[in-house]
């Protein structure tokens, strides 16, 4: 994939600002990782663009008519499980399907931070043969390294591979006998395709604040045709290997640009927060001119929405007297009742709603609700996604809350006065900001879906 590289090092986190960054991720977690290309235009890069008239329309559709589309699964993975155990069964599945054994990465890395037990040192103690693996080398720019054995490519012990009965031995000792860190491990084959990506299944278990997180992921890669419904299915091997993996969670598709693409092209972060390299820069363009409009004139917008409430606003009296043990109680009938009339529907998980709706065209409109990732407050993000491109925006629950900053909640009524604000705001945005930009970009394929099962 031209503007993007994939490692196994851990995915860095981001926040969603006015400026046009992107929500929180997160980062305990390793993950596939793809990152722009030193130089690559970012869609903080360029502040013009203009709407694609049908010509140029016309030949943007044709090149990306047929195209290459990433398909990040995200699996169910219990720490119930062993970490040996659910390796052995990824390794299995391989075997089953008639791969053959899978090229196998890993990294087992302590702590960056100096001090404590070196889980490193435990297992050279036991496999000596496995010190030419060591390495403290940088994973990925941002990110500090930690000394861990690992053959990662593009550091030192690339080219080695150790038997997998001395992988299994490490993975059983996880974390009682080794208790790494990070612990990532990555099995390919030539079948899950190719894009300069970590196309395979990547397995991860590592430390976090609230105890150690597992995570199980695939990624594949598929030659799809816009014009088609669905997607082709998987490779009977591939689909094979997945179902072995277990329950999906999510899958995410990750439109990949053509080879014939030329120059910079404009960065789009995935709904997990990677960025990749726009499938349609053109359209990204467009969308961007019309996103830092908005941006800049949201004042108005809101005007133009006729807010229902007025709320207290950053110093008043009535936010500072608020008090920590007051709760709003249950968050979704609320939203149901505002958002299902206006063609949306309402998920939640944990500290978080989307309200989510497809438009004629095919673009998938979402407002994104964090309520308590941090505390007892509320952040809106209203996105709209197609094929190459992802429009953003950050807004308030008031006219005189600042742009990006966290609203007090409150108890049920306060709740309800946010709701119907962010309502109005939504149905203001549908009627102008969404319009312009699919009549600027165009539709996108029926089959394209940023973000399943929703």
């Amino acid at each position: 994939m031209r503007g993007g590289s994939v490692g196994l090092g851990p995915a860095g986190a981001s926040a969603e600002q006015h400026g046009g960054a992107e929500e929180n991720t997160d980062t305990h977690r390793d993950e596939f990782i793809i990152e722009p290309e030193p130089g690559e235009a970012t869609p903080e890069s360029f502040a013009s663009g203009s709407k694609i008239d049908a010509l140029s329309r016309s030949a943007i559709q044709a090149d990306i008519y047929c195209m290459r589309v990433a398909l990040h699964t995200t699996f169910a993975a219990s720490r119930k499980e062993p970490l040996a155990a659910m390796m052995d069964r990824v390794h299995q599945g391989f075997l089953d399907a008639g791969l053959g054994e899978p090229v196998i990465g890993f990294s087992f890395g302590d702590s960056p931070m100096a001090g404590g037990v070196s889980s490193v040192d435990r297992v050279l103690k036991r496999n000596p043969e496995l010190e030419r693996f060591v390495t403290t080398a940088v994973p990925a720019p941002m990110i500090p390294g930690a000394r861990r054995i690992t053959n990662q490519a593009m550091l030192p012990g690339a080219d080695g591979s150790v038997a997998y009965t001395v992988l299994q031995t490490i993975a059983a000792g996880v974390p009682r006998s080794f208790p790494f860190h990070t612990v990532a491990i990555h099995f390919h084959s030539s079948a899950f395709g190719s894009a300069n990506m970590a196309c395979g299944v990547l397995l991860s278990d590592n430390w976090w604040v609230d105890g150690r997180t597992r995570s199980l992921a695939a990624l594949t890669v598929v030659e799809a045709d816009a014009g088609n419904k669905k997607l082709p299915p998987l490779p009977g091997p591939v689909a094979a290997v997945l179902a072995a993996c277990g329950k999906i969670k999510r899958t995410v598709q990750v439109p990949l640009p053509g080879e014939a693409q030329t120059g910079p092209a404009p960065a789009v972060r995935t709904p997990e927060g990677y960025l990749v390299a726009s499938a349609n820069p053109e359209a990204a363009r467009a969308v961007q001119a019309i996103v830092l409009e908005y941006r800049t004139n949201l004042k108005q917008v809101m005007e133009r929405a006729g807010l229902p409430h007025e709320l207290p606003g950053p110093g008043d009296q009535e936010l500072r007297d608020l008090s920590l043990g007051v709760t709003a109680g249950p968050k979704k009938p609320v939203l149901d009742r505002v958002f299902k009339p206006m063609g949306y529907t309402c998920r939640g998980e944990s500290g978080t709603f989307t309200m989510q709706r497809r438009t004629p065209g095919n673009l998938t409109v979402q407002l994104h609700l964090d309520v308590g990732t941090w505390g007892h407050s509320v952040l809106a993000i209203f996105r709209v996604w197609g094929l190459g491109f992802k429009a953003t925006l950050i807004l308030p629950v008031s006219a005189t809350e600042p742009v990006g900053a966290q609203y007090p909640i409150g108890d049920g009524e306060r709740w309800r006065k946010i709701v119907e604000n962010l309502g109005a705001l939504v149905a203001e945005l549908d009627r102008s900001f969404v319009p312009e930009i699919e009549a600027a970009a165009g539709p996108s394929p029926e089959w394209y879906q940023p973000d399943s099962p929703f």
